[in-house]
């Protein structure tokens, strides 16, 4: 077999992309972010991930369960712009993207960047912008670009967004299009601390007497390192049964008799984009089963919809995810 090597009776494989490299940077930030965040390991692995898969992120949960100070954090481990964008009722698209004003002095029209022109834009509570302002950010998180009065301006690489909200306050909240979740890589519903990990989060806030949590981090991950650790991932293999395990899967929520709406092939992509990236941080450059699992959920959950009679018997889009899983047959 290519690239295998019999050492002691066991076989080890030997990559054709060096991913030393990216393991280190992941361990790196993972480390910067150990000083703050307590738990919500499978929340930073997605965060990370999907900035290794150039995607956004939707990040759901409660109010206290460290969703913005997580992506604030995460924003500081990297040497690129931030931007914070707090979404509210009066917010208005230009007040997003940017807006042409006159220069009296050249009598010219000259366009003022908004705050969407950063690297890593965080948007807190992005339900609370009505549906127009909402709007404004299909281009961008698609295309890396916007429109202005006929001109385009390109976003500076690298270019993530990472949106929070809240799914249990509903007043005065615009719920997202499905055509705007289908733009966010994943979905990562953040849930409350377990009582020992609570309790640690007590000792740290206690030690830190007051001392403000974003000076303990470092950026430890420049542009053009990412660029180069986002083109190894790029380089990761997947067999053709691996892609058609992918879009048998993604095909099967299109007719599946508990889902009212189905994913789209650009659902399919996400997978496999993620699943790559997952392979490379653990130290392969080569996709298994296990790592296509491991994004499923957080790739397919905001992308299917219930069929209403499933809903009102309590059902969940992670349980026909995992009912459809079980399915089809694992290539092997």
């Amino acid at each position: 077999m290519e690239n295998e090597e019999i050492k002691n009776d066991e076989i080890t494989f030997e990559n054709r992309i060096p991913l030393e490299e990216l393991k280190s940077a992941v361990e790196n930030v993972k480390t910067q972010l150990s000083h703050i965040i307590i738990g919500q390991e499978r929340f930073i692995d997605l965060l990370i991930i999907g900035l290794l898969a150039d995607g956004h992120v939707l990040i759901e949960g409660v109010p206290g369960v460290a969703k913005t100070i997580t992506a604030k954090l995460f924003a500081k481990t990297l040497k690129t712009g931030f931007s914070r964008i707090q979404f509210t009722p009066d917010l208005m698209p230009s007040d997003v993207l940017g807006t042409s004003v006159l220069n009296a002095k050249t009598s010219d029209f000259e366009f003022k960047p908004g705050p969407v022109f950063s690297n890593i834009v965080l948007i807190d509570e992005i339900n609370r912008a009505p549906a127009k302002t909402q709007a404004a950010l299909f281009e961008v998180m698609e295309e890396r670009q916007i429109t202005i009065d006929g001109k385009q301006h390109s976003m500076p690489p690298p270019f993530m967004v990472i949106a929070t909200q809240n799914p249990i306050d509903q007043e005065g909240t615009y719920a997202l299009p499905e055509a705007q979740l289908d733009r966010f890589l994943f979905k990562i519903n953040v849930d409350y601390p377990a009582m020992e990990e609570e309790v640690r989060i007590l000792q740290t806030h206690h030690d830190r007497q007051g001392a403000a949590p974003q000076n303990e981090v470092e950026a430890v991950l420049d542009p053009e390192k990412l660029r180069v650790l986002r083109s190894q991932i790029q380089g990761v293999r997947v067999e053709k049964k691996l892609l058609t395990y992918i879009a048998e899967i993604v095909s099967k929520t299109r007719n599946h008799p508990h889902l009212y709406l189905g994913a789209s092939p650009r659902a399919s992509i996400a997978v496999m984009n993620a699943s790559k990236a997952v392979a490379a941080v653990d130290g392969r450059d080569f996709v298994i089963p296990e790592d296509i699992k491991k994004v499923l959920e957080p790739v397919l959950g905001h992308r299917i919809i219930l069929s209403p009679e499933r809903e009102m018997e309590g059902s969940t889009t992670a349980s026909a995810i995992d009912m459809i899983t079980h399915s089809v047959e694992i290539p092997r």
